[in-house]
Formats: C-alpha cells, sequence, structure tokens
C-alpha cells in the first residue's frame, strides 16, 4: 500500500484574553474544512491549533480577575478548546504556548539566534499599544493612536532585543517573487510588498523588561521574548522541533507547512517576520499563508465595546452545529469580509438547509418507502433527462475539488448546492407522483428514485467536511457508507443501499420570531446564573437602529372581509413562462424574471430567493398578475407580480398552471 503525502495545516493560535466570538471562530471551522476535505481526498493529513498565551495584555488581565496568569490562561484555554469540541473540529494537535516543550525550544531560538548575529540588545523607544502588544512610531500612527486597533497607546522606554529584520529583507522579497503562490489572496502579498518590504524593514522588538508573564531569556532573564517570536513559532514546536538539531520524527514528515490559515490581520507577521524567524533557523518556508477576510455583524468589525458580538454557542443552541458551520463557510467571500445576522442565518437555513436539501431527502427517502417499501433499484428505464443528472453528479468532485484547493470554500459549497438544486429540478422535471398513479411506469419510478438517491449520495460525500454530522445522516438514511472520492466518478450506489425508516428531516424551517425569543430565553437564563450579560439580540439591533422583521402573515384577517365581482375583475392575471432570472445584486431576498406572456415579454422583481434559485426559475410557467402598476425595487422596474402560496408556517410555493397552457392564457 503506497504511503500517503503528508498534508499539514494550521490555524493561527487564539489569544487567550477572553471567549472568542463566531469570527474567531470561523477559521477554526474553516481550516476544519480544508483539513477533512484533504483527509477524504487520501492525504495524511495533522491539523493543528491551540492557544497563545503570554504578554502584558494577560498579565494585566490577570490581575484584574484576581489571579494568577497561569490559572487565568488555564480557563481561558479551556474555554476555548470546548468551543471548538463543540463546533466538531478534528484538529490533531492543541498546542498551548505555557507547554513546557515550547517554552523550552522558545529558549533556545533565542539563543541560536542571538548567537548568530540576528538579534542584538538595545533601547526601545516608541508609542505602545497594550492590547496589540505593538510598538509604533509617531509617523506610524492613526489620528495619534494605534493603526490597527485604534486605541489609545502610551509613550515607553524600556532595555530590549531586537532582531535584524533588514538582514532578510532581499532574501525574502526574492522569495516571494520565485513562490508567487506563497501568499493568497493577491491582494494581501501586494500589501505586504508595497507597504512593508519595499519601504524598508525596520529591526523588530523581540523582547522586553516591563511585565514578567512570558519565557523569560535564558542568558538573560530579566527579559521575556517578546510575542511574536514565542507565538509564530508554535507551528514548529507542536512539531518536535528542536533548535540543538534532535527533532522529533513528526518534523522531519510534516514541515514545511502546506499552509496556514490566519486572519486578513496578522498576514504581516506570518509572512514577513515568521518566514525571516524560518531563514536564520535555517528551516524550509510553508508552502502557502491564506489571510482570510472577516466575518462582520451588520457590516461592522465584532467588538464588547460596540456590543455587536455573537458567540458559537449561542448560534449552536438556536441552529445546531452543522447549520452553524455552514453559514459561516458559505457566506464568508474569498477575499472580501462576510456579514452575518441572526436574521441572516435564519433565512438561509430556510432556504439552503430546510428547501433546497432538507427536502430533497426527505422527498427521496419517503417517496422510495412509499412505492417500493425502500428499496433502490436501478430498473434501466432510462430518459434522456436523466443524462444532464448524471453528468453534473461524476463531475461535481472535480469542480469542488478545484475550488478547494484555491481555498475558495464558499465556491466549492456552492458548486454542491447548485448540484443539489438540479436534484430539485429533477424531481420536478419527472413527476414521480404521477408516474406511481401508472402500473406500466413503475420501473421509470424506479430508476428516478434510483438517480435521486444516488446523487445525494455524491452530495452528502461531498458534504462531509464542511457539514459532517448531516453527511453522516444522510448516509444513514439510505443505510451506506460515505462514499470515497475516488469513487464519485461513478453514478451508482452502494451495494445494499436502500432506505431505513423513519425518514430523516435533517433540518426545520425557522420562524425568525420564534429564533428571537429563543436567543432572548437563553441570555435570560445565563442573567440569572450571574454569567453572560451581553445586550440581547433585540436590544443590539435597537442600538444599530435596525426595525425588527415583520412576522409572516398568510391568514384571512390580513384581508377585507369581502370584495365584489366588480373588485376582483380588475385584476387581470396571466399565465407567463420565465424565460431567464438572475440574483438582484445586494438583495439576498429578490430574484429578477424575464417573462414572456404570449409574445410579450416584461421583467419581475419577486420576494423568493430564499425558496427558489434562477435556476429553478428558467421554464416554469406561473401565474401573474399582469395590470399591475409598474414598481421600482432596487432600481430595476417590476412589471407585475408573480403569484405565490404560503402556509401558517412560512412554507411558499409558486402558483402554476396544472397543465401544459400556453403563455399569455387568461387565469379566471
Amino acid at each position: 500500500m503506497a504511503e500517503k503525502t503528508p498534508y499539514y495545516i494550521t490555524t493561527a493560535i487564539t489569544y487567550t484574553s477572553g471567549k472568542p466570538h463566531i469570527g474567531n471562530t470561523y477559521e477554526i471551522v474553516l481550516t476544519d474544512a480544508i483539513a477533512r476535505f484533504k483527509r477524504a481526498q487520501g492525504y495524511d493529513v495533522r491539523f493543528q491549533t491551540g492557544t497563545d498565551e503570554h504578554g502584558q495584555k494577560i498579565e494585566e488581565k490577570a490581575a484584574a480577575a484576581g489571579v494568577s496568569p497561569k490559572a487565568f490562561v488555564d480557563g481561558v484555554a479551556e474555554q476555548i478548546r470546548a468551543i471548538w469540541d463543540m463546533m466538531d473540529i478534528s484538529y490533531d494537535k492543541f498546542i498551548r504556548t505555557t507547554d513546557a516543550d515550547h517554552e523550552r525550544q522558545v529558549q533556545k531560538m533565542f539563543e541560536k539566534m542571538l548567537a548568530n548575529g540576528d538579534i542584538y540588545k538595545g533601547t526601545y523607544e516608541g508609542m505602545y499599544c497594550t492590547p496589540c502588544e505593538a510598538f509604533w512610531t509617531p509617523s506610524q500612527l492613526k489620528d495619534g493612536k494605534c493603526p490597527d486597533c485604534g486605541r489609545e497607546v502610551k509613550p515607553a522606554k524600556e532595555e530590549a532585543y531586537f532582531f535584524r529584520m533588514s538582514k532578510y529583507a532581499d532574501r525574502l522579497l526574492q522569495y516571494y517573487e520565485e513562490h508567487p503562490e506563497f501568499i493568497a489572496p493577491l491582494s494581501r502579498k501586494n500589501e505586504m510588498v508595497n507597504n512593508f518590504l519595499k519601504p524598508g524593514l525596520q529591526d523588530l522588538c523581540v523582547s522586553r523588561t516591563s511585565f514578567t508573564w512570558g519565557v523569560p531569556v535564558s542568558s538573560d532573564p530579566k527579559h521575556v521574548v517578546y510575542v511574536w517570536l514565542d507565538a509564530l513559532t508554535n507551528y514548529i514546536t507542536g512539531l518536535g522541533y528542536d533548535a540543538d538539531g534532535n527533532s522529533d520524527p513528526l518534523f522531519q514528515k510534516y514541515w514545511p507547512a502546506d499552509a496556514h490559515i490566519i486572519g486578513k490581520d496578522i498576514v504581516r507577521f506570518h509572512t514577513i517576520y515568521w518566514p525571516i524567524f524560518l531563514m536564520s533557523l535555517g528551516l524550509p518556508l510553508p508552502r502557502r499563508v491564506f489571510g482570510h477576510p472577516w466575518l462582520l455583524m451588520d457590516g461592522n468589525k465584532m467588538s464588547k465595546s460596540r456590543g455587536n458580538t455573537i458567540y458559537a454557542d449561542e448560534l449552536v443552541h438556536v441552529f445546531g452545529v452543522d447549520a452553524v458551520r455552514y453559514f459561516v463557510l458559505n457566506d464568508m467571500p474569498y477575499d472580501n469580509d462576510g456579514n452575518i445576522t441572526w436574521e441572516l442565518i435564519c433565512d438561509r437555513v430556510n432556504a439552503d438547509l430546510a428547501n433546497n436539501l432538507g427536502n430533497l431527502v426527505s422527498r427521496t427517502a419517503a417517496m422510495s418507502l412509499k412505492y417500493f417499501g425502500g428499496a433502490l433499484e436501478d430498473a434501466g428505464c432510462a430518459e434522456p433527462v436523466d443524462e444532464e443528472l448524471k453528468a453534473q453528479a461524476t463531475s461535481l468532485y472535480q469542480k469542488v475539488a478545484a475550488k478547494m484547493d484555491e481555498f475558495k470554500i464558499s465556491d466549492a459549497l456552492g458548486e454542491i448546492f447548485s448540484f443539489l438544486r438540479r436534484c430539485n429540478k429533477y424531481i420536478d422535471e419527472t413527476a414521480p407522483w404521477v408516474l406511481a398513479k401508472d402500473e406500466a411506469k413503475k420501473g421509470r419510478l424506479a430508476t428516478v428514485l434510483y438517480n435521486l438517491a444516488a446523487g445525494i449520495q455524491v452530495a452528502a460525500a461531498l458534504l462531509q467536511p464542511f457539514m459532517p454530522e448531516t453527511a453522516e445522516k444522510i448516509a444513514r438514511q439510505f443505510s451506506c457508507p460515505l462514499r470515497a472520492y475516488d469513487s464519485l466518478n461513478d453514478f451508482a450506489l452502494p451495494a445494499g443501499a436502500h432506505v431505513s425508516e423513519p425518514v430523516q428531516h435533517l433540518f426545520a424551517r425557522r420562524n425568525y420570531k420564534e429564533v428571537e425569543e429563543q436567543y432572548d430565553a437563553l441570555h435570560a437564563a445565563k442573567a440569572a446564573e450571574g454569567g453572560d450579560t451581553q445586550p440581547s439580540k433585540p436590544e443590539a439591533e435597537a442600538k444599530a437602529e435596525k426595525p425588527a422583521p415583520k412576522e409572516k402573515k398568510g391568514h384571512e384577517a390580513d384581508f377585507p372581509a369581502e370584495i365584489s365581482i366588480d373588485d376582483f375583475a380588475k385584476v387581470k392575471m396571466q399565465v407567463a413562462e420565465v424565460i431567464a432570472c438572475e440574483k438582484v445584486p445586494k438583495a439576498d431576498k429578490l430574484l429578477k424574471s424575464t417573462v414572456k406572456i404570449g409574445e410579450e415579454t416584461r421583467t419581475v422583481v419577486s420576494g423568493i430567493a430564499q425558496y427558489y434559485t434562477p435556476e429553478q426559475m428558467v421554464g416554469r410557467k406561473v401565474i401573474m398578475v399582469t395590470n399591475l402598476k409598474p414598481a421600482k425595487l432596487r432600481g430595476i422596474v417590476s412589471e407585475g407580480m408573480i403569484l405565490c402560496a404560503e402556509d401558517a408556517e412560512g412554507n411558499l410555493q409558486l402558483l402554476a398552471p396544472a397543465g401544459d397552457i400556453g403563455s399569455g392564457s387568461t387565469v379566471y
């Protein structure tokens, strides 16, 4: 058996100043999805995460809490690890910078750099930002404050050791040129070159004497090793690197790292400081550093002081682990910041997970049980409409893998959910409930349900890195293991596959008002226990002057008790055929459809994007009010109204003619 190719991937280690919010948690979920995908591809994956536990900020927080720094970081590190475990993170190593073996190697590396002349002693005088643990010259300040976080800075002067960054600047720039894939996205690389390398690197302060909570310098114990030389080296100490040359076989196997996954705010430290430290130690550089964007709350960076912080455990309490994993992975673009609100998550769960994925699985399983007792068999009754479904299924892995290789995770998920929508369209095209009425078409019905189940199994296998529990549930529903990736070019079900009872309903549709009530009950319980005092979501939204969404209504009290036949006669309704459809930019709920009404073509904007995709709309015949006064929505003139039905739970269906009738036909 051939030996698997090693693949080493890491997150940035999380600073133990407090509980991480969902924006921090996004990084670990992102990295986990990549690690799981690589394992499924057959790689020997090593996935490392952990906590950064030294520094002046920690020392001050511990003093304020009346505990020792070690006791303080022990508590926060335990909390961070619990959140990672709750999010179903498959890490292999959780490192802490207070681990004895890590601290010992930091001391050794410092002395090695000191001995080879890369570190020297001097005096630092400048403006210091405690939250960022960074010194700044007056010219680097922005409006007199820290250019990174915008907080106050204080003058500071102390003896310190410095690293000669300029010694390696040209060599690093050459490495950039020879390895264009080293920094991703490309915009991050351009920023490093233009803002830091070309203007000239300043020597870096790598020790402090004004606080004691850190790794002492062996040869000068009144100094502690400054944050980045301590924190960044975790990527090699976690593999058993030894500065004396006696490294663990793990280091020989997995270094250099294949990918460091980090936030865009610390790209400079990972693509300038870290490579230079490695050059000083005579070690190869990591293959890629991916600086992901931020997850914003209503367009703003999350901050406790702003009262706009959301935590992963709160979201999981309301929506479940896989729904939260899906949202943060799906709604975070490759290069631009993403956005999160409770309402956005609710909409995404309803549209993608309940309507698209959940309904597809439950409908297929239910029909298989109803018509064949759960048996799944290809009766060989194929028709041309099957070929497109099969072609998309067998090409799906390659499409997803290509996106994953570029770390375009949202796009990879988009390929899977586009295929799921194609499966739903296949149900509409084949109409199994109609086939079931004709005994002569039983073979065709069996083939259709087999094809659906086979397509679902392809999607389930590819969903596993993103939504592991959901993928396993789907596999159990169809009584078969998740398929191996090297088998996905074959459109077939594993032997013995059948639908087991009861039918799984993977995701329930959520009413936003109920979500609000559940959230508020959670915080009321925490407040009663003397725990988290974060403002409830309605309070936070009020601060942002965001109106609460109106409850959906579909009952008779919303309408006049009676109208006359003359009133009804004023409404002209016709059959329209959708010939083109697209999403309206920056409007999550709107679709722009081009419809044909007889020989006439019109544009209609409809608030149905949570329920139907553009692909599902094209080719449909719908019922439309055609004498409605045109209205402008998001700058688009809408020339009518497509009619839908909505039940009390918010489930929505387009109204359509039951049989084949031409567009332009009048509805009476």
